[in-house]
């Protein structure tokens, strides 16, 4: 799944190639995928001029110049092609076409992307947003529920998926098996720190490994999640065991609190 490294990516790039172009048309192949009919997307879209196209949380958004915004969850295999408007793309679920004779196909094998037009604003904060700071986390901690669960719950906090939790609690020496309410003051400072410091890394890696990226994953330079290593920067064995039903990579190196 693409996460919220890889969207920053691809909405910058996103952003950079669709700005400024008009949407000719739009058609949905699995209506059972959008919270609208197509006929309340062509409405909604057709004819407008793209805004700009930003990551919300881990959804992709494109505000047009009505106002109105489309909101693009890729969930699991998802992904997202930029091509000439003849022809079919395979497993295309939505087509953007725009008047330069392009278009954008949202892709999904396993037909589970989301389209949302108009999507809820959510309370919760985005990761790499100034609300998720020590005041927020010291507030919101007071659960029984371990941090890694935590941390993947978008109604606490907004982007952070599994790879991404485990390799910020090993940054900040939190064991994923912790109990949030348990996590002192002076570990809560540090998951704060490491939060943008992993995914703002992260993204400056992927842009580098291929910069006009769109779609996919970039992995191979994480340090803790990821099945090709054994051992963490500082020479700690790597584990891995299920945390609420994700696969958890982890090492002794980070604190249990209990």
């Amino acid at each position: 799944m693409p996460e919220l490294p890889d969207l920053q990516v691809f909405s910058a790039n996103l952003n950079g190639m669709l700005k400024g172009k008009k949407i000719k048309d739009i058609e949905l192949h699995l209506a059972a995928n959008a919270n609208v009919p197509l006929t309340a997307l062509r409405k909604a879209v057709r004819g407008q001029v793209v805004q700009k196209v930003y990551r919300d949380g881990k959804e992709l958004h494109f505000l047009f110049g009505n106002g109105n915004i489309m909101g693009l969850h890729l969930m699991l295999h998802g992904g997202l092609q930029l091509t000439d408007d003849e022809g079919n793309v395979k497993h295309a679920i939505l087509e953007l076409a725009f008047d330069d004779h392009k278009k954008l196909v949202l892709t999904d094998w396993q037909r589970a992307a989301k389209i949302r037009l108009n999507p809820e604003e959510s309370d919760a904060p985005d990761a790499l947003s100034g609300d998720a700071d020590y005041n927020f986390f010291k507030k919101a901690l007071q659960k029984r529920t371990t941090i890694k669960t935590f941390l993947l719950d978008q109604k606490m906090i907004r982007g952070i998926g599994n790879a991404y939790a485990d390799e910020i609690l090993w940054d900040a020496r939190i064991s994923p098996f912790s109990v949030c309410k348990a996590i002192p003051d002076s570990a809560i400072k540090k998951l704060v720190r490491s939060i943008p410091k992993i995914l703002m890394d992260a993204e400056k890696k992927i842009k580098k490994a291929d910069p006009g990226r769109i779609s996919g994953e970039q992995r191979d330079f994480l340090v803790i999640h990821n099945s090709k290593k054994k051992t963490s920067p500082t020479n700690a064995s790597i584990k891995s065991e299920l945390v609420a039903s994700r696969k958890t990579y982890f090492t002794d190196e980070q604190e249990l609190y209990v």
